[in-house]
């Protein structure tokens, strides 16, 4: 690929955002057509709309939504990194999964095993370990329920 298609492969529709969400494993998100970005920030919730000022930020485990015209989507974030710039953001995340993609019975019985696991080791590192998991597994929940499934 050229320097010139791929600069054209970066550009979003005109008052859109480009997104790109990818984790370790694949490409989660590729999108050209996106209107609005809300993001878990290491120091809190951001939103990003066309045209915003550059940064750079870690993000904290948490929901990622994203908005193409009326249609909101919705992606659980392991912590990463987010490229803001006034016409695309680019997310590097430890792990991500959309919503659609979650089961919801595996993901509340990890939540079960990480609460038993919190309560049987208080003071060790198997403690922060469940409460990792804890996080990741109610973020999953949050997520599956807020695309609709019960």
């Amino acid at each position: 690929m050229s320097s010139e298609d791929w600069k054209k492969t970066m550009v979003a529709e005109k008052g859109k955002m480009l997104l790109e969400i990818v984790a370790p494993s694949r490409q989660v998100v590729r999108s050209e057509r996106v209107d609005e970005v809300i993001a878990p920030g290491s120091e809190g919730e951001f939103g990003v709309l066309p045209g915003h000022a550059p940064f750079l930020t870690t993000l904290k485990s948490g929901m990622l939504s994203y908005r193409e015209g009326a249609d909101w989507h919705y992606l659980a974030v392991d912590w990463g990194y987010a490229e803001v710039g006034p016409n695309r953001v680019i997310i590097l995340a430890e792990g991500a999964d959309r919503a659609a993609e979650i089961d919801l019975s595996e993901v509340r019985r990890a939540k079960e095993q990480a609460e038993l696991a919190m309560k049987e080791h208080r003071e060790s590192l198997d403690y922060e370990k469940a409460r990792i998991e804890l996080l990741r597994a109610m973020t999953r929940i949050q997520v599956a329920e807020k695309h609709g499934q019960k």
